[in-house]
């Protein structure tokens, strides 16, 4: 598909990840909107709304006013989204439905409003995941829930929605290095001296893998040529490594691919068994 001369509207594209492919579709031609709690003025992006996600009407009244402006969406992703690090035993109840509003229904939500645009221009709604999803990780138990969410939904709606030409993917990037990680939620209140150590030990070695991680403008350009495919993926994992990592439940016992996981993330004092 050419990119040049398309209309999409981006979620979250202040920063990090949504911010990468904005920069990337402008550089394709493409006119990019942001949806953001923050809004940021970017080169490459021609407005930014503020809204939280999460607020259906503001969303209604977002995508009407470019509609208005521009004739026309090509492109709707979901990009928004936030972590929480922690132990679920402890974790504040807002947190719990703020991330799961957020990483899940929002996406399920606004794909909604999306569609009756996309329609008209047989477009493309491009959903963020996460390798978290396919391997979920301790002490991120919520937002790993989120992310296979998002992959489900995706997977649902690509046949609901084909008839009309829509093309529905999910993209599942693994460590990347952006800002989401200092903006990571830790919900650790009530637990124990012990239960703490070992949670922001496990946490610490998440957070240094991230920050150690992919540029998220490889995710973006991942992200470009899905879009620029005539027949596109249901699922595209960005990263050789990862894409052999979220194989590895289809080929090996999942009690194991689980017990490996504990073992790399579920990090305990030195000296201490419990």
């Amino acid at each position: 598909m050419k990119l040049s001369g398309k209309v999409a509207v981006i979620t979250g594209a202040s920063r990090g990840i949504g911010a990468a492919i904005a920069d990337v579709l402008h550089g394709e031609g493409v006119t990019c909107y942001d949806i953001s709690r923050t809004v940021k003025e970017q080169s490459f992006i021609k407005e930014a709304f503020q809204a939280d996600v999460n607020n259906g009407e503001r969303i209604d009244e977002i995508l009407k006013d470019i509609y208005q402006k521009e004739g026309k969406i090509d492109i709707f992703i979901n990009n928004a989204g936030f972590g929480i690090g922690g132990l679920v035993e402890f974790a504040k109840q807002e947190n719990i439905y703020k991330q799961i509003e957020t990483n899940l229904s929002a996406v399920v939500a606004n794909s909604s409003k999306a569609i009756k645009y996309l329609k008209e221009t047989k477009g493309r709604l491009i959903n963020i995941s996460s390798v978290g999803g396919v391997i979920p990780l301790p002490y991120q138990a919520t937002y790993s829930a989120t992310k296979a969410g998002v992959e489900i939904f995706s997977k649902a709606l690509s046949n609901e929605v084909k008839d009309y030409g829509i093309k529905v993917t999910s993209i599942l990037p693994g460590d990347t290095k952006t800002g989401f990680t200092a903006a990571r939620v830790i919900d650790t209140s009530g637990a124990n001296e012990s239960q703490l150590k070992n949670s922001n030990l496990s946490i610490a070695k998440i957070e240094k893998d991230e920050t150690k991680g992919m540029s998220p403008y490889k995710v973006a350009k991942v992200v470009k040529c899905v879009l620029k495919r005539k027949h596109p993926p249901l699922k595209k994992t960005v990263g050789l490594i990862y894409k052999i990592i979220v194989v590895l439940p289809k080929l090996l016992p999942v009690k194991f691919v689980n017990f490996v996981v504990g073992k790399l993330y579920c990090k305990k004092e030195k000296g201490k068994k419990h």
